[in-house]
């Protein structure tokens, strides 16, 4: 059933809204692919706290205008199923190319990360990027090191104090 005009202002806007609040997405072709197909997609999408939307392009390009994923407007072409993300960087591509292994029909089109635009070739490259915990747990491991590394110092100061100590007096033992 074709949407009214205010059907169509009421997704432009609900997609607007979710372009401006998200950091990075993923636009790609879903020819060929079956309801039980999408449906497991957007399971997986809902798992990973993805947006994921079908639109039409004209609406679609619409409600990308001054947002972050302006850059994609070129690649609107065909249909297209849209991801965005508001946490994480890479999620949007992570999903599509979890999903496109068992799924040959789903084709990436474009992504884009801060309003920069990437091409469909980049997508192993960015879906390698870490998630925003395993980030934090890096960057709590660089922190954490140069600290344990000076407690373990500190710890063989005394250690290395008493084997002075102790070859010293061996040495006056025989000596005298």
């Amino acid at each position: 059933m074709p949407l009214n005009i205010e059907g169509k202002k009421e997704v432009v806007k609900e997609l607007n809204n979710q372009a401006s609040l998200s950091i990075a997405g993923a636009i790609a072709e879903y020819n060929g692919l079956n309801v039980q197909d999408m449906t497991l997609l957007r399971t997986k999408a809902r798992e990973s706290d993805i947006y994921l939307k079908v639109v039409k392009n004209s609406l679609s390009k619409r409600a990308f205008e001054d947002t972050n994923f302006e850059c994609l407007i070129d690649n609107l072409n065909g249909p297209l199923i849209i991801a965005l993300s508001k946490e994480d960087l890479a999620s949007p591509a992570r999903l599509f190319k979890e999903f496109g292994k068992d799924y040959e029909q789903l084709r990436t089109v474009g992504l884009s990360i801060n309003g920069e635009a990437y091409p469909a070739s980049d997508l192993e490259r960015i879906a390698k990027l870490p998630t925003k915990d395993e980030a934090y747990s890096m960057l709590m491991g660089l922190m954490k090191a140069p600290i344990e590394k000076t407690v373990r110092l500190l710890n063989e100061l005394p250690t290395k104090f008493v084997r002075l100590s102790n070859a010293m007096k061996d040495r006056q033992e025989e000596v005298s």
